[in-house]
C-alpha cells in the first residue's frame, strides 16, 4: 500500500523553499545522530593527539586535519547542511551527498590513521582489546580485498534498484542507517588500500592501483544506467512531491534523475583520480624510503667488510713479528 504524501513528507512539502546555492547554508539543521557521532569521534581523536603531545611525542598535523576537518567535517556537512535538507526532495542533491559519504569521508578518515593513534595512546588493556580485534578472523574476512571491493560495487546497485532506497525516503531511521552504511562500506574498501594504519587486508601498491582502477568503470556504468532509466528511482515519490506545494519550483523528476546519474559518473571519476594521485605519492615515498634503507644496508655491509680487511691486514705484520 502506498504511503500518502501528506503522511510521508509533510515537512518537506510545506517548508522547503526553492533550492538554490544559498540553500546549502540557509537550510542547516542539527540532526541528533550525526552531531553526536561527529562530536564523540572527533573529540576522541583530538584527545589522543593531546595525549601524545603532552608526553612529548609528535603527530603529523596533516593527519589531524584529514581526520577531523576533512573527514568528520564532511560527514557533518553531508548530514546536517542543505544537502541533508534536500536529499529526499532532489535525487541530484542526494547523489552529491552519496559521493561525499561513500568516498570523501572514508578516504579522509583513513588518511588520519586513527588506529595508529589509538595504539599509541590507549591504556594497556584497551590496547590489547584493539589488537585482538585487528588480528581476529572477523577483521581479516571483512578486510579481504576481493570481498570489500564486491561490497563496494554491489552496495549502490542494491540501494537504488531495490526497495531500500524508497524505504530510506519514507523512514528517518532507515535514512540515517543508509548514511552510516555508505561510510562503513567505503571505509572497509579504502582503509586497507591507504596502507597507513596496521589493519588487515593491506596489499602491495600494484594491487591497490588495480582495485582503484576497477572502481572507475563501475561508477561510470552505474551513472549511465541511472541516466538511461525509463523508470524513476523511488517510484512515484518525486512525482508526488511535484504535485504538492513545491511543485512550482521542483524540476522534472526524469531530468533530475539524469543529472543525478551524471553527478555519480563525473564525481566518481574525479575522486577516483584524486585517490590515484594519493596512491602514487605514497608509492613514490615508499620506494624512496626502501631505496634509502637499502643504501644504508649496503653502506653498513661495505663498512663491515672494510673493517674486516683492515683487521686482516693488521694481523699479517703482527703474526710476522711474533714468528720472529
Amino acid at each position: 500500500m502506498e504511503t500518502p504524501l501528506s503522511a510521508a513528507v509533510p515537512a518537506a512539502a510545506e517548508v522547503l523553499p526553492r533550492f538554490t546555492a544559498g540553500s546549502f547554508f540557509s537550510e542547516w539543521h542539527l540532526a541528533p545522530l550525526p552531531v553526536v557521532l561527529t562530536v564523540w569521534v572527533a573529540g576522541l581523536y583530538l584527545l589522543g593527539v593531546r595525549t601524545l603531545r603532552r608526553r612529548g611525542d609528535r603527530w603529523p598535523v596533516g593527519r589531524t586535519v584529514a581526520f577531523v576537518v576533512v573527514g568528520m567535517g564532511a560527514f557533518l556537512v553531508a548530514t546536517t547542511s542543505g544537502l541533508a535538507a534536500y536529499d529526499t526532495t532532489l535525487l541530484s542533491v542526494h547523489m552529491v551527498q552519496h559521493m561525499v559519504l561513500s568516498m570523501v569521508v572514508p578516504l579522509a578518515l583513513a588518511l588520519g590513521a586513527p588506529v595508529t593513534l589509538a595504539l599509541r595512546t590507549l591504556p594497556a588493556r584497551p590496547r590489547r582489546w584493539l589488537l585482538a580485534v585487528l588480528h581476529s578472523r572477523v577483521a581479516k574476512v571483512l578486510s579481504f580485498p576481493p570481498l570489500t571491493f564486491t561490497l563496494y560495487v554491489i552496495s549502490p546497485w542494491a540501494l537504488y534498484f531495490s526497495g531500500w532506497y524508497r524505504a530510506s525516503l519514507e523512514h528517518v531511521w532507515v535514512h540515517e542507517m543508509m548514511h552510516l552504511h555508505l561510510v562503513m562500506v567505503g571505509a572497509l574498501f579504502f582503509w586497507p588500500l591507504m596502507g597507513i594504519d596496521p589493519v588487515p587486508g593491506r596489499v602491495g601498491y600494484p594491487f591497490r592501483v588495480l582495485l582503484t582502477a576497477m572502481t572507475l568503470p563501475f561508477h561510470a556504468f552505474l551513472g549511465v544506467t541511472i541516466m538511461g532509466q525509463s523508470t524513476l528511482l523511488g517510484g512515484d515519490w518525486y512525482p508526488r512531491l511535484a504535485e504538492g506545494p513545491m511543485g512550482s519550483w521542483l524540476p522534472d523528476p526524469y531530468a533530475d534523475q539524469e543529472l543525478a546519474g551524471g553527478i555519480l559518473w563525473g564525481s566518481g571519476d574525479l575522486i577516483g583520480l584524486s585517490f590515484f594521485a594519493v596512491l602514487f605519492v605514497q608509492w613514490v615515498r615508499s620506494s624512496m624510503a626502501e631505496a634509502k634503507r637499502e643504501d644504508r644496508r649496503l653502506d653498513l655491509l661495505e663498512a663491515r667488510e672494510a673493517r674486516a680487511r683492515e683487521a686482516e691486514a693488521a694481523r699479517g705484520p703482527a703474526e710476522a713479528v711474533s714468528r720472529d
